[in-house]
């Protein structure tokens, strides 16, 4: 039987160590995205505060910046369109 504490763990450290997006953590772990979210945001501080601390420091960050990089992946989709 899977531990889902366990997986928890597995999700946070995968995170913390790839600097991961919540999207990128969900197709690493074949679970949806709103699973993985729930997780770190929920579950994860129940079971490890300090995990949670920094998760949450790149889940943060990731929201700070993906307008940036959605910007970056529409430039280069039109660039390639003009070639």
């Amino acid at each position: 039987m899977f531990n889902i504490k366990t997986r928890i763990i597995e999700e946070a450290n995968f995170i913390i160590d790839n600097n991961a997006t919540i999207r990128r953590a969900a197709k690493e772990f074949n679970l949806s995205k709103s699973t993985i979210h729930k997780d770190m945001s929920v579950r994860l501080i129940k079971i490890n505060p300090f995990l949670y601390k920094s998760v949450k420091e790149i889940m943060n960050n990731n929201l700070k910046t993906r307008h940036i990089k959605g910007g970056e992946v529409t430039k280069l989709k039109y660039q390639s369109l003009r070639k």
